[in-house]
C-alpha cells in the first residue's frame, strides 16, 4: 500500500485528491494545523501540527517515512528549504504545487510545460519560480525526488472565479453592469478539482514523473465572456457585461491589476500531453456550464455564502461612473 502525506490536504484542490487517493486504496496521512473548513476524509490519518513550525513537524512524524509527501501550502523558497531539510531520505517522491500563472504571458499556444517561467507583474508566481528552480537544484546536486506541478485555474463548488466573487453575482441578479476585462474575448482555462484529482493521483508513485514539470488543466476553452453568461445563466438571468481594459482596472486596484496583468487577461490553452504519456486515462469530463450550477447552488444554499462586499460594489460603481461605461 502506498504511504502519503499531504502537507495540507483540506484546501480547494487537495480535499479532491485525497478523496480519491483513499478510493484508489492508498494509505493517506494529512499533516496540517486542525483548522480546516472542509471535513477531513474518512480513512485518513491526521496528524496535527504546523508546518511553519519545523520541531513541531518533526515530533509528529517521528521516524515515519513516505512513498510521497505533497507539499500544498509551500510558496517561497524558505518554505521548500523547510521541507528539504525534514524530508531528505525519507521520501520516494516530493510533490510541489507551483502553478501555471508562472508561465511567461503572453505565451505561444498551447502552453507546453517547457515554455519559459518569467511573471513580472505577480510576486506569488515568482515565488513559486524561485521554489521550482530550487527544488530542480536538489534533484540535480543530491537527487532529491521532486515532481513539480503547475494547477491553472481550478476550482470547487465555493469558488468563484472573478474578482469580487459573490458580488458580481449579486449585482447580476439586481440587473446592474458587471465589470468584465478587456473586451471578454481572452480565452482562459477552468478546471473542476475533480478533474484535476484524476490527473494529480495518477503522477503518486509514478517514477518518470521524478525530475519533471506537468500542469493539469480541463481541455474546455472559454473566453471570459462565456464565463460570466454561464454563471449568469446558473443564477437564472442574463447579465449585463461592461467591458473595461485591464490597465485602465489595475489603474483602480492595485491586486486586480496584478491579477490581470500578470495571468488572466492573457489567452491560455494547455497542451496536456505529457501528463497523458504518464496517465494514459486522464480525461477532464466536467464542463463549465455544469461547474457553474454547481457553484451558484452551493451559494444559494446558505444565506451566509451570500457574502456581498460594500467596498467591491462602491469600486465596481466608481469604475463604471469614471470610465463612462
Amino acid at each position: 500500500m502506498m504511504r502519503i502525506l499531504f502537507i495540507g490536504g483540506t484546501g480547494v484542490i487537495s480535499s479532491a485528491c485525497s478523496r480519491l487517493a483513499l478510493a484508489r486504496g492508498m494509505k493517506l496521512t494529512l499533516l496540517n494545523r486542525g483548522q480546516s473548513q472542509r471535513p477531513i476524509p474518512p480513512g485518513a490519518e491526521v496528524l496535527h501540527a504546523d508546518i511553519r513550525d519545523p520541531g513541531s513537524v518533526a515530533a509528529a512524524l517521528g521516524s515515519a517515512t513516505f512513498d510521497v509527501v505533497v507539499d500544498w501550502i509551500a510558496y517561497t523558497p524558505e518554505h521548500v528549504e523547510t521541507d528539504l531539510s525534514l524530508f531528505r531520505g525519507r521520501v520516494g517522491q516530493y510533490v510541489f504545487i507551483s502553478t501555471a500563472s508562472a508561465y511567461l504571458k503572453p505565451a505561444v499556444l498551447p502552453i507546453l510545460e517547457s515554455a519559459p517561467l518569467a511573471n513580472p507583474h505577480w510576486a506569488y508566481s515568482r515565488a513559486k519560480i524561485a521554489c521550482e528552480e530550487r527544488l530542480m537544484r536538489a534533484f540535480r546536486e543530491e537527487g532529491f525526488p521532486v515532481t513539480l506541478v503547475r494547477p491553472s485555474h481550478t476550482y470547487d463548488a465555493t469558488k468563484l472565479p472573478m474578482y469580487g466573487r459573490y458580488t458580481v453575482i449579486d449585482r447580476m441578479r439586481r440587473g446592474q453592469p458587471v465589470i468584465v476585462h478587456g473586451d471578454g474575448t481572452s480565452l482562459w482555462v477552468l478546471t473542476h478539482h475533480e478533474d484535476f484529482a484524476r490527473g494529480f493521483v495518477g503522477l503518486l508513485g509514478n517514477h518518470r514523473a521524478l525530475g519533471e514539470a506537468f500542469h493539469i488543466t480541463s481541455d474546455e476553452v472559454l473566453t471570459w465572456n462565456e464565463i460570466f453568461l454561464w454563471l449568469g445563466h446558473a443564477a437564472g438571468v442574463e447579465p449585463h457585461l461592461v467591458h473595461v481594459a485591464s490597465e485602465a482596472l489595475a489603474t483602480f486596484d492595485a491586486e486586480w491589476g496584478t491579477s490581470l496583468l500578470g495571468d488572466k487577461s492573457h489567452s491560455v490553452i494547455f497542451d496536456n500531453s505529457k501528463l497523458r504519456r504518464l496517465v494514459p486515462d486522464y480525461a477532464a469530463t466536467i464542463p463549465y456550464a455544469q461547474g457553474a450550477r454547481e457553484v451558484i447552488a452551493w451559494h444559494d444554499a446558505a444565506p451566509e455564502r451570500q457574502v456581498v462586499d460594500p467596498a467591491m460594489n462602491a469600486l465596481f460603481d466608481r469604475i463604471l461612473a469614471t470610465t463612462g461605461t
